[in-house]
């Protein structure tokens, strides 16, 4: 099983602004003083550039349009509510968000398989709602593809019993912790996975300083250098600008790539650039608006794509 892919799926956004039912345990969110119909039209903006850049080194991305009609602000970060697999299989997770529920679109599926990919089954978490339980994907898990080991910080967006599930169901070791960020000087769970981490082939950039239980804090390292991993550690303030927030995909002749915004490339040290540089080059790109008001970054927007073509 790879860990890379050089296909993945973007939603264009339509009504995207900041999600007032988001921002209740996403601290990475802000107001920016403008019209909403202003900022929608910047987050087009910065992603019809992120998209062309992504092309212009041979990633595949597959880009549907978002639909007005479910008024849907957050629909720019598909990760979260699904996931495809080198298998065939497709997973639908729970969404803390009411309004984030909207975002659950088979035409998307419908999409993938008119380019030539194959959907064999389709597990489905979402009732978990029902009970006021969340999994948001891949953003509430790190899957090690390779090595099947998923690294999960809980939270809100990150029940412990569902993830152990997942991983039963997909075959990952679990690897479960939790991750904290100062918020008016508590120490608060950080809402998803990936913006304190991400896992490439052969390194991790990562924020162990968000993990205050120093068994916790070594269990992680344990596994990550197990599986032959440089870690890259990475400050609470550049996880702010969202360093962990990173995706490694393939170009053309399979090179690999990292991907992340310009704010996350800015925030790293050159010491860390030339860590991560001796593994693959960088591609970075603005993406002002959609972090400022989503709290979401460069890795939320891409959903990636593993499964097995016709």
């Amino acid at each position: 099983m790879q860990q890379t892919t050089n296909t993945i799926l973007m939603i264009r956004p339509v009504s995207f602004r900041m999600n007032e039912q988001t921002a209740v345990n996403n601290y990475f969110q802000e107001d920016l003083d403008l019209k909403n119909a202003e900022i929608n039209i910047k987050a087009q903006e910065e992603f019809d550039a992120f998209v062309k850049k992504l092309r212009s080194v041979g990633i595949d991305v597959v880009v549907e349009e978002d639909d007005k009609l479910n008024d849907t602000p957050d629909s720019i970060f598909p990760n979260n509510w699904v996931s495809f697999h080198g298998n065939g299989d497709v997973a639908k997770y729970p969404m803390f968000a009411e309004n984030r529920r909207r975002e659950r679109r088979d035409e998307v599926f419908i999409r993938l398989e008119e380019e030539g990919f194959v959907i064999e089954n389709i597990i489905d978490y979402t009732s978990a709602e029902h009970e006021g339980i969340f999994l948001e994907g891949t953003g509430s898990m790190a899957l090690d593809r390779k090595n099947r080991i998923a690294y999960c910080a809980l939270s809100a967006r990150a029940d412990e019993e569902l993830f152990i599930e997942f991983c039963e169901d997909f075959e990952y070791t679990p690897v479960i912790f939790t991750a904290n960020q100062t918020v008016e000087g508590k120490r608060l769970p950080i809402y998803h996975t990936n913006v304190m981490m991400c896992l490439a082939e052969t390194f991790s950039v990562i924020c162990l300083d968000t993990i205050d239980d120093k068994k916790e804090r070594k269990n992680v390292v344990k596994h990550l250098k197990q599986d032959g991993k440089e870690i890259i550690s990475i400050t609470e303030a550049q996880m702010h600008q969202f360093a962990g927030n990173m995706l490694q995909l393939r170009g053309k002749n399979e090179q690999r790539y990292l991907v992340m915004s310009e704010a996350a490339f800015k925030s790293l040290t050159p010491n860390q650039i030339a860590s991560i540089e001796k593994h693959c080059p960088i591609i970075s790109s603005s993406l002002e608006t959609i972090e400022t008001c989503g709290g979401g970054s460069a890795r939320c927007m891409m959903a990636e794509v593993f499964l097995p073509k016709k």
